[in-house]
């Protein structure tokens, strides 16, 4: 077994994994914590309890983390990155990440928003899958395969819940939200873009009072749908 993190043996069915990234030449090293480290580790702790709650997956209660250079990361169909505005690739991680995804990986990026950050993930994916495009997926029933989602609402960064005397509100500092994604050439979707929305911070903010738990639920709905296409397709 590996240490706590590191890639080792797949003692479980589902064994999430998280991307090691350093920051490009566009950002700094992180708030405190590298950005590739984001929200960890409340919110994987509480979005795979409640993968376990409401599925009959056998999940880990964590991820692993690797690395783009890690040879163990083709033993990990789930890769999950937040902020991708601020990921700094070399060619070699980017020609890695296109071979993950051509041999069935499946990528989910989410908390990043505004152009800035957009042209850096788009110049990323362009490099590791020049042959592929970034579609909608606001109406694509794909994000619907186990849990209905009645509306595609913009899930909030909890830095970005204010109160007013209407109550709690969202001021995101971007929108409006985006669905996207990227499929193979067989029609699979091997990339799911959360982009102006902060699903992260839902799952990491599960047990604060200050955060709606209408935009936990949802989120836990959304990941769901996301890790069940990933595992039957």
């Amino acid at each position: 077994m590996g240490a706590a993190n590191e890639p080792g043996e797949l003692a479980y069915e589902f064994n999430p994994a998280r991307l090691i990234y350093e920051p490009g030449p566009q950002s700094n090293w992180g708030p405190g914590r590298a950005w590739w480290r984001i929200d960890w580790p409340e919110a994987e702790y509480h979005f795979l309890g409640a993968l376990r709650r409401y599925s009959l997956i056998d999940s880990n209660s964590d991820s692993v983390h690797v690395a783009l250079t890690d040879e163990a990361l083709f033993d990990y169909p789930w890769l999950w990155s937040q902020q991708p505005g601020r990921w700094g690739f070399s060619e070699d991680e980017v020609d890695a990440l296109g071979e993950y995804l051509r041999r069935g990986g499946f990528l989910i990026v989410d908390d990043f928003h505004g152009p800035s950050d957009w042209a850096v993930f788009e110049s990323t994916m362009q490099r590791a899958l020049p042959r592929h495009s970034i579609v909608d997926l606001k109406d694509d029933p794909s994000l619907e395969i186990m849990f209905e989602l009645d509306q595609r609402t913009q899930i909030p960064g909890r830095r970005h819940l204010v109160s007013t005397s209407a109550g709690q509100q969202a001021r995101m500092p971007f929108g409006p939200p985006h669905w996207r994604g990227i499929r193979d050439e067989a029609g699979r979707l091997i990339v799911a873009i959360n982009f102006n929305m902060d699903m992260g911070d839902a799952w990491e903010h599960a047990d604060d009072p200050a955060y709606p738990v209408p935009m936990t639920a949802f989120a836990y709905r959304v990941g769901i749908n996301y890790l069940t296409y990933a595992l039957t397709h």
